[in-house]
């Protein structure tokens, strides 16, 4: 549905003969006020309602998935690795597209919308990045783990000390994730790389904790 303040296409009878002109809904309706943006000319016209189609989304977080129903416009094209926000009653995220299913266990790397029966897909805009961490003195028997938890666009550095409460770690290699948009290695590990933590399998870092091995 239309409303006030959205911006459409149409043809403007003052400035364009034929050609569609970006132009601001003043008064939705019927006969939609409107105004075009290249001439300022204001007018009357019939704004078409764009066709949709009902969509299920699966979004994984965490472990965890839950299911949605979306409608979107019909002529949409989709791929793998695509992101868009999903607007579902319990929550409003960034998601990534991780699977695109047009039949019982058939699945494509893309597709018109129309012809997806269900989106497989995972929550980035918020994520939570696997950390191995090995000690200063490089005793591969006291390596431990934790869970970051980070925005999808917070960058992991190579060579960088990162600081996340109590815990402290210098970057040593990033293991990138197979539904990440194309990086030069599937695991980084050169001064200065850098990925987005949406992007991170795990990261591989030296423990700079100065408690971290007290209870050894």
């Amino acid at each position: 549905m239309t409303e006030t303040g959205d911006r459409v296409g149409l043809v403007c009878p003052s400035c364009s003969s034929g050609e569609e002109t970006v132009h601001e809904v003043l008064r939705p309706g019927g006969q939609a006020t409107v105004r075009c943006t290249e001439c300022d000319h204001t007018h009357k016209a019939e704004i078409p309602e764009e066709e949709t189609v009902g969509l299920t989304v699966i979004v994984s977080q965490d472990g965890e998935s839950f299911s949605t129903e979306m409608d979107v416009p019909a002529d949409t094209y989709v791929a793998t690795g695509e992101e868009f926000v999903v607007d579902s009653p319990d929550a409003l995220m960034q998601v990534r597209v991780t699977g695109i299913e047009v039949g019982p266990e058939q699945r494509v790397e893309e597709a018109d919308i129309e012809a997806v029966e269900t989106l497989w897909t995972r929550a980035v805009d918020n994520v939570s990045v696997p950390v191995t961490l090995h000690p200063k003195d490089g005793n591969a028997d006291q390596t431990r783990s934790l869970q970051v938890n980070v925005p999808g666009d917070y960058e992991f550095t190579v060579g960088e000390t990162e600081v996340f409460g109590e815990e402290e770690f210098t970057v040593e290699g990033v293991q990138i994730r197979e539904d990440a948009p194309e990086y030069r290695h599937e695991k980084l590990d050169h001064e200065g790389d850098f990925a987005y933590a949406k992007d991170c399998k795990r990261v591989y870092a030296r423990d700079e904790s100065l408690t971290a091995w007290s209870a050894w």
